[in-house]
């Protein structure tokens, strides 16, 4: 005899996570950030919205300071600014004691418009028109030469301002990652390093100060760091050795991971990723290694998502609901790929802000967009979800702000939770005044 339908029972695991009776899964709710109710968020400040934790900002600079001090002796950490530019964000890092890295003019002017000094930029980027890079010199930025246009332009910013220029060099290896990033930099084996380096000291005007390097996003091996360090290191003695230079430093760039889950990883992120721990003692390891005796080089770090990713979260609401033809079920959200760019690599941990009754089934995720591609998730196994339901997506704090697109809709508030509680609007949203202020009408079309 078949049973009456019942409602499933949901049983508490620990706070915010839930396993339904019925079918054994488990599911996220989460009703508060950093002690503040999602509700009463949503409730002043709309949906969608993005929140940043400052206490988890802090709290993870800190760790990966302490982590990484703790293996080696010098070391110098620089925030990627293209990886959340938001002047509160900076701010609480260079706070920290972190400097800027900067890949552009834009952010270049960005970093001094928050006071920070131009000694303590790290300039990158394959692409840095002439007067901000004359900006750069006179302000004395850590310059890390992409290019040799960029070393013809520097020579002739030399000339021209009678000093001896002292820069970086970028270099691209194999460290055994793939695709390689070889597009950034000199090449290490194929020679070409050493040929620029012998064509720099023949014109007189430049000294190589320091390595630098970026491996790629998203590395997933501790130990293509440590072969980064390695042959960086080897490169720097017989730079020293044949060219007398100093080199003071050693750039490892970016590219640590944080516990996204990106697409094609199908185990969960505390599986499949490893920790920072690992990374700090494989780059370690290469380092006090090859210089025994020697004075240590600084080691510089150019960490971005690893330390923003997991304190940023997107507070979103189901607007509607239907069924498509295979039969699946389908959720029209007010936050789309326009505002989470990341959709398109990673998958977000995704949780409710309130217990729902009803078994979990596979839905999709859409966003508001009027276009196919506008899809936030495509497998989410969630209840039945009433129009109104807030979900939490993260991690978004990493890439997300810097690459979202005034695209069909407004972008929304960004808020702050301040570690006493408080919660501050470091953002506005978007007006269409705001869109529309840099147009001209024609005086004909008026």
């Amino acid at each position: 005899m078949k049973k009456p339908y019942q409602k499933p029972s949901i049983i508490k695991l620990r706070v915010g996570l839930l396993r339904d009776k019925k079918s054994g899964l488990l599911r996220m709710v989460r009703r508060e950030i950093d002690g503040v109710p999602v509700k009463d968020l949503v409730r002043k400040f709309g949906s969608p919205l993005f929140v940043f934790s400052e206490k988890r900002l802090r709290d993870q600079f800190r760790y990966l300071r302490r982590l990484f001090e703790s293996h080696y002796p010098r070391v110098e950490f620089s925030w990627s600014y293209k990886t959340n530019y938001l002047d509160a964000i900076c701010r609480i890092f260079h706070q920290e004691g972190a400097s800027a890295e900067v890949v552009s003019d834009f952010e270049y002017h960005k970093a001094r418009r928050l006071g920070v000094p131009g000694e303590n930029i790290i300039f990158n980027g394959p692409y840095k028109p002439r007067e901000i890079l004359k900006q750069a010199v006179l302000e004395g930025a850590r310059i890390n030469v992409d290019s040799m246009d960029e070393i013809l332009d520097l020579e002739e910013i030399a000339r021209e301002t009678g000093q001896k220029i002292r820069i970086g060099l970028r270099i691209n290896m194999d460290t055994g990652i793939y695709p390689r990033w070889d597009r950034f930099g000199f090449n290490l084996e194929s020679g070409e390093v050493l040929s620029v380096a012998r064509r720099i000291a023949a014109g007189d005007r430049l000294e190589v100060m320091g390595l630098h390097c970026h491996q790629g996003t998203f590395i997933l091996d501790p130990e293509a760091y440590a072969r980064a360090a390695e042959k960086l290191l080897r490169l720097a003695r017989k730079l020293e050795e044949e060219f007398g230079w100093n080199i003071e430093y050693l750039d490892l760039g970016g590219g640590f991971p944080s516990r996204s889950r990106p697409k094609g990883l199908y185990l969960p992120p505390e599986v499949g990723i490893p920790p920072l721990s690992e990374y700090a003692e494989r780059i370690a390891r290469s380092l006090l290694l090859g210089t025994m005796a020697r004075d240590y080089p600084l080691l510089v770090l150019e960490i971005g998502r690893a330390l923003v990713d997991e304190a940023g979260f997107l507070i979103t609401t189901v607007r509607s609901t239907k069924r498509l033809a295979d039969g699946r079920r389908a959720h029209i959200l007010d936050a789309g790929v326009n505002l989470l760019f990341t959709a398109f690599w990673y998958h977000f941990r995704i949780e409710i802000e309130r217990e729902l009754p009803g078994p979990p089934e596979p839905c999709t995720l859409y966003g508001p967009l009027c276009m196919n591609i506008d899809v936030v998730e495509e497998n989410a196994w969630l209840p039945p979800l009433p129009r109104g339901t807030h979900l939490i997506l993260s991690p978004v704090g990493a890439y997300n702000l810097t690459q979202w697109m005034q695209f069909i809709t407004y972008r929304p508030r960004v808020v702050l939770i301040g570690e006493s509680g408080q919660v501050e609007v470091i953002r506005e949203a978007e007006t269409l005044e705001d869109v529309v202020r840099r147009e001209r009408l024609p005086e004909h079309l008026r």
